[in-house]
């Protein structure tokens, strides 16, 4: 299974067009410079009245099928 770990914030704003399914991708960049790119619908769950802020990782298996997204825990 493969793993990616990033930190995002996107604003409640910035975050409409994902809501609205105007936007059905997001695009991340990785510390290490690698983009990934992942369904939006994976980030409903982590809405707030700000928007999306913190660390996530994303999994999915060797050919990148089946995604899912859970937000790291903080220590």
């Amino acid at each position: 299974m493969k793993r990616f770990e990033f930190r995002l914030h996107i604003s409640a704003e910035q975050y409409l067009p994902y809501y609205r399914g105007q936007v059905t991708q997001v695009l991340i960049r990785l510390a290490e410079g690698q983009t990934v790119s992942f369904p939006a619908n994976l980030l409903r769950p982590f809405v707030q009245a700000d928007g999306i802020q913190g660390d996530f990782i994303l999994s999915c298996d060797e050919h990148n099928k089946g995604a899912s997204l859970q937000r790291k825990a903080s220590r």
